[in-house]
């Protein structure tokens, strides 16, 4: 199985990246890596996470108040949205089909 990330995911990564980056030298270093290890535990057991929406499941971040969502698709997961959790929480709903 493979994981890829639709453009609004990587999008928000980035921004989010940058604005840690920007509140603490090496924060969005660490922001990335978080991205990196909640990914990987995606890959390793992508069933185990909670239901947000529909089919679309959620990893929440240990350290920073983002989850991860996604969509399970024969042998590849897709991130839809990297989202901050008390932010508009399902703005993203709408743009699912944007990736």
């Amino acid at each position: 199985m493979t994981l890829t990330f639709a453009k609004l995911a990587r999008d928000e990564m980035a921004e989010a990246k940058r604005y840690y980056e920007r509140q603490q030298r090496g924060l969005g270093r660490d922001f990335q890596r978080d991205t990196e290890v909640s990914a990987k535990r995606i890959l390793e057991n992508p069933l185990a996470w909670q239901i947000e929406y529909g089919p679309v499941r959620r990893f929440v971040f240990n350290r920073f108040p983002y989850k991860m969502l996604y969509l399970i698709r024969e042998k590849l997961i897709v991130v839809v949205a990297v989202a901050h959790q008390h932010r508009n929480p399902d703005y993203w709903i709408d743009q699912r089909g944007e990736q």
